[in-house]
C-alpha cells in the first residue's frame, strides 16, 4: 500500500514538474543585411539570398529571432515565409513616410517569436536619440537613426514571462554608440532583476570596446558567448566571404547576445556559419543561444 502511494506521488510530481522546471528557449540574432540594389552586382542581392537566409534560419528552429537591417521588402518576405511566428517591429511613423519598401537610411530590428509557444504581453519601440519618442531622429553624430525593439513574452505552458530586445548601434561614431547604449541601459533598468531580459544585436563594437568590456557588464549584463566558450569569436561580419574572410585589418566579433536578471542563464552559444551551395545568408554570421529561464 505504501509503495503504491509512493508511486502515485512520484507520478504526480512528474506531471507537475514542467510548470516549475527551467524552460529552454532557442534565441538567434541575425543581421540579415539590408536589401541593397548594388549587392545584386556581386551576386549577393536579397532576391538571391532570401531563400538561403530563410533556410539557414529555419534549419536551426529558434523560438525567438532578433533581426537587424530589415527593410519593407524583407519584412513582407518574413511575414509570408514564417507564418507560425509573430513578426513585430517594422511598422512605425518613420516607415509610413517612406515612398516605397526600399532602403532609405532606416532599417528595423524586427523580433519574431513562435506563436504556439508564447503569448505577447507587451511590446514597443524607442529611438536611441535625444528624444527617444521621435522616430528616425539623428543624435550625437550617428550616421543612421538607431532604435530598440522589445517584446515581453509569456510562455503559454508555464506562464513565465521574460523580455527580449533587439538593437543595432551606429557603425561610425563611438560617441553615438556610447550615448545609444546608455539610453538602452536606462530603459532596461526600470525592470526588476526578477524579470529575465535578453539583449540581441549588432553592436558595431569589438570585444575591447568599453560598451562590451565595461558598460554592459557593470549593469549586470552577461555576454553569453564569452561566458560559455571562454573567448570571443574571431569575427562575425565577413562581407559575404564566410570562413574565407581574411582582411588586412584584424577583424573582430561585433554581434552579441546578453542576458540580465535572476533565474536566466545560457546553456549554449555558437555562431552559425552555414552556407547553401557556397552562398551565405548575409554578410554576418548568425549567433544562436539556448537560454534557460526559471
Amino acid at each position: 500500500m505504501i509503495r503504491k502511494l509512493f508511486c502515485i506521488l512520484c507520478a504526480y510530481c512528474c506531471l507537475a514538474a514542467p510548470a516549475c522546471a527551467r524552460q529552454l528557449y532557442r534565441v538567434m540574432t541575425c543581421n540579415i543585411r539590408v536589401a541593397l540594389p548594388q549587392d545584386a552586382d556581386t551576386g549577393n542581392g536579397w532576391a538571391t539570398r532570401r531563400d538561403v537566409c530563410f533556410k539557414v534560419m529555419k534549419d536551426h528552429a529558434a523560438d525567438v529571432y532578433c533581426l537587424q537591417e530589415v527593410v519593407g521588402s524583407q519584412y513582407k518576405d518574413l511575414c509570408e515565409s514564417f507564418p507560425d511566428y509573430f513578426v513585430f517591429g517594422y511598422e512605425g511613423p518613420e516607415m509610413d513616410n517612406m515612398p516605397d519598401t526600399l532602403y532609405h537610411g532606416i532599417a528595423k530590428n524586427v523580433i519574431m517569436f513562435a506563436r504556439k509557444r508564447f503569448r505577447l504581453v507587451g511590446a514597443g519601440t524607442y529611438w536611441l536619440a535625444e528624444n527617444p519618442l521621435c522616430g528616425g531622429q539623428l543624435s550625437w553624430g550617428t550616421a543612421r537613426a538607431r532604435h530598440v525593439n522589445w517584446v515581453r513574452l509569456e510562455d503559454r505552458r508555464t506562464g513565465r514571462q521574460f523580455r527580449v530586445c533587439s538593437l543595432h548601434l551606429d557603425h561610425v561614431s563611438q560617441e553615438a554608440r556610447e550615448r545609444q547604449i546608455e539610453i538602452f541601459l536606462e530603459e532596461a533598468a526600470q525592470y526588476p532583476d526578477t524579470m529575465p531580459q535578453i539583449l540581441c544585436g549588432d553592436f558595431n563594437a569589438r570585444p575591447d570596446n568599453p560598451i562590451i568590456a565595461l558598460r554592459l557588464p557593470a549593469h549586470g549584463w552577461a555576454d553569453v558567448y564569452r561566458l560559455l566558450n571562454g573567448h570571443y569569436e574571431s569575427f562575425s561580419a565577413h562581407r559575404f566571404l564566410g570562413r574565407d574572410y581574411h582582411p588586412k585589418k584584424t577583424p573582430a566579433q561585433i554581434d552579441y547576445i546578453f542576458t540580465h536578471g535572476t533565474g536566466v542563464r545560457a546553456a549554449e552559444a555558437r555562431f552559425i556559419k552555414d552556407d547553401v551551395g557556397g552562398k551565405y545568408p548575409s554578410d554576418h554570421f548568425f549567433l544562436l543561444a539556448t537560454i534557460e529561464v526559471e
